[in-house]
Parts: C-alpha cells; structure tokens; sequence
C-alpha cells in the first residue's frame, strides 16, 4: 500500500480514495487548520483503505504520520471510539460547534449504524442552527451503497437526511471520484460559513479501477455538484439522458458502453442545497432528448427520488419525460440474498439505460411483465 501512494504522489498511479483523503487532511493541516476524525474503526477504516495510524505489531508502537506535518501533533487526531453512535456523536457536534477551525469528523463503521443516533441528527445536527443560531461545520461520513450485504450493511437512508433539508441548513453530497471527495473536504474548512456536512462515503469504489482521479484533479479545480458526461459526443444526438448519484453510475458506466452513442450520464453529486442553476444548463445542452431518467439503487421510498424528483422536474423541457429507474417500495432497505441483489441492480441499470423489450418497474429483482 505504501508503495503505491509513492507512486500516486510522482504522479505514476491513479489516485484512490485513501490517498486523497490523506492529501486533504495534509494540506489542511498545512494551511493551519485541524482535523478530528472518530468512529469505530477510524484509524485503520472499516474497509482497510484509511491506515492512518501504521502499527508495528514486533514492537508495539504506532505512528500517525500526519501528526508530523503541523507544528502541533494535536493538529490531527484520530480516535478509535466506543460502540455508541448517539453518545460519540452527540460529543462530536458539541466539540464541532466549539471548534471552526477544526475539521470534526464522525464517521459510521457503516452507515446503516447512524440510526442509533437518530436523536442527535434530528435535534442538533439539522435544526441546532434554527433553533439557537448556533454554527456548526461537523462532517458526517457515512458509508452507503448496494453491494448484496444485506439490509444493515447497504443504507446509511440517505431519504431521512434529504427530508430534514430545507432553509440550506446542511449539505448532502454523494462524491463518486477521490477528486471529489478531496475538494469536498477542503471546501468544508477553506469556505467561511460552517454548515454540517452529509458525506455518503463508498465502499466497493473504494478500490474500483475506474473511481480513481490524477493529481491534477487535486490540485485544480473545485468540488463539483453535477459531473456532465465524459464521452464528448454530439449533444444534438443525444436521446435519453440518465440522471444518478454514487455507485450506480459506475454500473451504468460498464453497461452503456455496449450501447449505441445516443446515451448520456449524469452525476448529480451534491444534493441540498440542490444545484438547480446548473443541472439546468447542463440539460439543456440535451434539448433533442426526449427522455431523462432519475436511476438510484435504493427503493423507490428510500433514497433521492422523493425528496429531489419536483427539483428533476424543473429542470426539464416542456417536451421532456422525467421518468424513473429502480428498485420498487419496500420495508427493509434491501434483500439479503445476492443472487437477488445481483438480479434486482441489472434489472434497474437496464431499465434506465432501456435496454431490453421488458421495461417494467423492478419488484424483488424481477421483472414483472
């Protein structure tokens, strides 16, 4: 691992996730702001990718290296807490509230888990401003995604934070690059409002060949909250235009190259406050598609589709149809058994890119005629 964030930082690898998480803390800290980071498995990260704290387990000590970097160690903490989301939280949002110069972040092991601090993001996290004025720029990472790992290890219910939306109280953003992610987390401190962050954070992308950004990515440019689609073609030939954010895109990605070029993606990655101005301009360089589809992974009454589809809408032409791509309603957030997920992601990725003559709503991960 380590040798290969040498070869990312001369610039002869793809950046990944880790390495350019670690760059954003890094030069945070070098612009002389500190960073905090706590959750149940922060140090290492639950899916192995952070190794902010190295150990060596011959001699029993551990190193943290971008303790080095600042003139104070203190600049970076990363803390192993207990295995009590409402209580961890609860003193992250009130040391976050304390501290604008600190990047505060909680992070969920996954982000099913966050629910057991419900209480925390309903009467603090989303109303604390509201209610008593009180500015607050703590980031929440939350680990989201379908991946066939069943109903409490694929949802951080990113429905229940877009319905908390309103009077641009916090900010939800789903980043799909490690590009993204850094600027992101960079925009968070260097901006000079503090509002709550919503990160859903990856999984699988974490270490996907296709989710990776150049070093140029880092140190150009700015956080982006629609992505426009990376083929170059011809805007006018353009005839169905697919609407995502997260991981699906990089499923719709793998399909629509068998497709012919009259397809585009698009990544709407921050979702409140929502940026209506500019997915409506980058629509309209579609003016001759006659369909726009909303895909997600999650059922229809979870994720996006109803907190953000009156915002899709306006950004339509009159002669445009919104229509919409994913799993059916349903009480758990996913299935647990993963020849069905696998059955339940083809069945929505065909049915955003239409491909087949099937193109009925997906019920349990089939088709129904």
């Amino acid at each position: 691992m380590f040798h290969d964030r040498d070869r990312m930082a001369t610039g002869t690898q793809p950046i990944d996730w880790g390495f350019a998480e670690t760059i954003a803390y890094a030069s945070l800290i070098e612009d002389g702001y500190s960073v905090r980071l706590s959750g149940q498995d922060s140090g290492r990260g639950t899916f192995s990718h952070r190794h902010a704290v190295i150990k060596n387990v011959n001699a029993r000590e551990s190193l943290v290296p971008l303790r080095s970097i600042g003139a104070d160690p203190n600049q970076f903490l990363v803390i192993n807490s207990l295995l009590s989301e409402e209580a961890v939280l609860a003193f992250e949002y009130g040391y976050a509230t304390t501290e604008p110069r600190a990047l505060v972040i909680w992070e969920a092991q996954f982000g099913d888990f966050a629910n057991g601090a419900q209480v925390v993001i309903d009467q603090f996290i989303s109303s604390g401003e509201s209610k008593w004025g009180r500015l607050c720029g703590l980031t929440l990472f939350l680990p989201h995604g379908y991946e066939g790992q069943g109903p409490e290890h694929s949802s951080a219910r990113l429905e229940r934070y877009l319905q908390l939306c309103a009077e641009q109280n916090i900010q939800v953003c789903v980043p799909t690059t490690p590009a993204q992610f850094f600027h992101v987390l960079r925009r968070q401190m260097i901006r000079p409002l503090r509002r709550p962050l919503i990160l859903m954070t990856p999984k699988s992308l974490l270490r996907h060949k296709r989710s990776v950004s150049s070093l140029s990515d880092l140190t150009s440019g700015e956080f982006q909250a629609v992505i426009d689609d990376q083929q170059g073609l011809d805007p006018r030939s353009i005839e169905r235009v697919v609407l995502s954010s997260g991981k699906v895109y990089f499923d719709l990605l793998n399909a629509q190259q068998a497709l012919p070029a009259q397809t585009v993606l698009l990544r709407v990655e921050q979702l409140h406050p929502f940026p209506l101005t500019q997915l409506r301009a980058m629509l309209s360089h579609y003016s001759n598609a006659d369909t726009v589809v909303w895909c997600q992974e999650e059922p229809r009454n979870q994720g996006s589709w109803y907190q953000i589809r009156h915002h899709l809408q306006n950004c339509l032409s009159p002669d445009q149809t919104l229509v919409y791509a994913g799993r059916e309603s349903a009480a758990a957030p996913a299935v647990g058994f993963y020849r069905l997920h696998v059955e339940q992601q083809e069945a929505l990725v065909n049915h955003a890119l239409h491909i087949g003559a099937n193109q009925a709503t997906i019920s349990r991960g089939i088709s129904n005629p």
